[in-house]
């Protein structure tokens, strides 16, 4: 049985139900336009349309950037766009929960829709603090009793105990919108009950919380194998006594990650043979791509990818496996020299008959553009969340979902 309800569990009819999405989208710095609308249109396209089509009277609540930085920006065009999406008229007020706020709640109708200004431009909305403290603010106090209901959509943003995420929980009835029930599906189905093999794929650049996810699913024996690649693969070669020469030590001297080369060894220490480094990478060299064996190190030239050899091993393992978490590349996509190793793969991925799940940002992105996206059984739209549930952590827009519940 869900731990949570869903929209499935409510009836929306005529009724006002406040539903926090995640819009935050890439804005151009100069023009301050929108310029990738995936998480509006992921929205848009789901709970959105199904609460307008179930007759609710739809507010909502969304942030974009963060005070101070140059994607902080109002929520006007975001409106214009859900509407172009869902090809009808949404409304739009400059003010979160003020009387211009109020006044359009309580002057809407079956089936319209009315999107809020950025939660954000509320000093207190990213305060920490339970769901009981949080609906004691003038934000929930205002909006929650002309509301009937609470839709929590925003996986993306579940890992934030911010006013909008859990305030509304401690005193609407609340359920999980369309992307939130998908996400956690999709989440658990890895992490409670995974299909055997279960193998984690971790790359990418940020490679901090790699240790954490790896002991998180080693020692509680969702993952049986983990495999490195991008800046975490270099890191965990640094863990194995491996010199990669100055400009690749530096590099991860520079992003302070050497702290965590001894708890990688500890890790292995624990779990021989179930993490795998690369074997072969490709560095850049009169910048052209050029693969050398790990045994030929020291190299005086930055690594950018996996090679060869362990695009070769890593692709066996995947093609046994029955299950399969992708978070990061292989290495610097970006540059067509480069990207062959993710590439590869991606398409190792996409062509196993393993349930596989892709997360992060630039996973997400990389994904897309090698128009694999669909091949996939499910890319997740968030990063940090995901990142945090993946290590374990109890993130606090579902714990306030599952104590609304009770």
């Amino acid at each position: 049985m869900a731990k949570f309800l869903t929209i499935d569990d409510f009836n929306f009819k005529n009724k006002v139900a406040i539903v926090r999405v995640d819009f935050n989208s890439p804005i151009d710095p100069i023009t301050k336009k929108v310029l990738d609308d995936t998480r509006i249109r992921a929205h848009g396209e789901t709970t959105i349309k199904e609460l307008v089509q179930k007759g609710a009277k739809v507010v909502v609540l969304a942030h974009q950037g963060r005070p101070g930085d140059p994607d902080f920006t109002p929520l006007k065009q975001h409106a214009e766009i859900l509407g172009k999406i869902l090809k009808k008229p949404v409304k739009y007020v400059d003010d979160v929960f003020g009387e211009k706020a109020q006044k359009a709640i309580k002057e809407l109708k079956s089936g319209e829709l009315l999107v809020l200004e950025n939660v954000r431009t509320y000093a207190d909305e990213q305060k920490k603090g339970g769901p009981e403290d949080h609906a004691k603010t003038e934000f929930v106090k205002k909006l929650a009793p002309l509301a009937d209901v609470f839709v929590l959509d925003a996986f993306a943003a579940a890992h934030r105990a911010h006013i909008s995420i859990v305030g509304f929980a401690a005193v609407l009835p609340s359920v999980a919108g369309r992307i939130m029930e998908r996400e956690l599906k999709a989440l658990n189905k890895v992490l409670e009950s995974p299909e055997k093999p279960c193998i984690f794929i971790l790359g990418g650049a940020k490679a901090d919380d790699s240790l954490k996810i790896s002991q998180y699913v080693l020692k509680n024996n969702i993952a049986d194998y983990v495999l490195t690649g991008g800046v975490v693969g270099h890191l965990f070669m640094a863990a194995k006594g491996i010199n990669m020469g100055k400009p690749n030590m530096d590099f991860l001297k520079a992003k302070e990650l050497m702290g965590l080369v001894p708890g990688i060894q500890d890790l292995t220490k624990a779990f021989p043979n179930r993490i795998d480094v690369p074997s072969d990478v490709a560095i850049e060299q009169n910048k052209k791509r050029k693969e050398v064996s790990v045994k030929d190190f020291p190299v005086d030239y930055p690594i950018f990818d996996i090679g060869e050899g362990t695009i070769k091993k890593y692709s066996e393992i995947i093609r046994k496996a029955k299950s399969i978490v992708i978070s990061g590349p292989m290495g610097v996509y970006e540059n067509k020299e480069f990207a062959k190793g993710t590439r590869s793969i991606f398409e190792a991925i996409a062509t196993s008959k393993a349930f596989s799940l892709v997360g992060g940002g630039h996973t997400v992105a990389a994904v897309g553009e090698m128009k694999l996206a669909d091949k996939m059984s499910y890319v997740s739209t968030a990063g940090g969340a995901l990142i945090e549930f993946l290590m374990g952590e109890k993130l606090p827009g579902v714990a306030a979902l599952e104590k609304a519940k009770k």
